[in-house]
């Protein structure tokens, strides 16, 4: 049999969270491979893990991550049962290392690959709560491109900013804390982006106020305009006023030839 020192056993508890003689029979049982007995802890406490799936997962966190060539960018969400949990140091490191992995994948929805769900599980295990991957998304850019990112400090809210041309990392990181800050949240980058039904009903609700206070229809119809240009400056991120600078819109912010191409506000448990 394969010695196993207490240094071993230790270093495999503080990776895991487990109890000293869970990591001890792990390390007997796969001669004293340290990575070999993660691996079969993980698998042997799966039906364990499992039956923590149906309690709820209700706070957690958002990370962001950017390519180390600039290229692209990922955001996800990492849910947890408690608060306790989601600030613990072991799941705010493996919420920004999910990130990463998020980077792997394609542009658009990131499902749950092998890298992801090792981390999850091995929350699983150190953590006894239901640890799930709630969503992530990947934007790929194209030569050129700049990506900003925002974490608040507790994680709950993250941003993923990306522009097209090149943007200094202030301009960056001030659009994106814009776009955590702003009390008005935007709901496109241009006025083009902003969902037509969003568009219509709030047409109509300006149409109806117009119409209640006297005015008939060709006249509440041209007091609308004047009213959608203000909604589009409220809710379209390239018209909005500067929270910092409101005598500056977003757009002024930019270098010539640059703009914003997409951007992704998530919250924990939101959108």
């Amino acid at each position: 049999m394969v010695e196993i020192s207490a240094k071993d056993v230790m270093a495999l508890r503080n990776e895991t969270g487990l109890p000293m003689m869970d990591c001890k029979s792990a390390l007997i049982e796969n001669g004293g491979d340290v990575e070999v007995a993660k691996e079969w802890l993980r698998k042997k406490l799966k039906g364990k893990m499992d039956t923590r799936t149906d309690r709820a997962a209700g706070e957690g966190r958002v990370e962001v991550a950017v390519s180390d060539d600039g290229s692209s960018g990922a955001i996800i969400e990492l849910r947890a049962e408690t608060d306790f949990t989601a600030r613990n140091e072991s799941f705010v490191n493996a919420a920004k290392t999910v990130a990463v992995a998020a980077l792997a994948g394609a542009a658009g929805e990131v499902v749950s690959n092998d890298e992801i769900a090792k981390h999850v599980d091995a929350l699983r295990i150190s953590t006894s709560e239901n640890i799930s991957f709630a969503r992530g998304r990947k934007i790929a850019g194209a030569a050129g491109d700049t990506f900003g990112t925002y974490v608040h400090h507790d994680g709950k809210l993250g941003v993923l900013l990306h522009c097209a041309g090149a943007v200094s990392d202030d301009v960056l990181r001030d659009v994106c804390m814009h776009v955590a800050a702003n009390p008005v949240r935007p709901q496109g980058v241009t006025p083009d982006d902003i969902p037509a039904d969003v568009i219509e009903k709030e047409r109509n609700f300006a149409i109806e106020q117009a119409m209640e206070s006297g005015k008939n229809r060709e006249i509440a119809e041209k007091i609308v305009e004047g009213k959608m240009r203000k909604f589009y400056e409220d809710v379209a991120l390239l018209e909005q006023p500067f929270v910092k600078e409101p005598d500056k819109k977003i757009k002024d912010l930019l270098p010539k030839g640059s703009t914003i191409k997409a951007f992704l506000r998530w919250q924990v448990g939101g959108a």
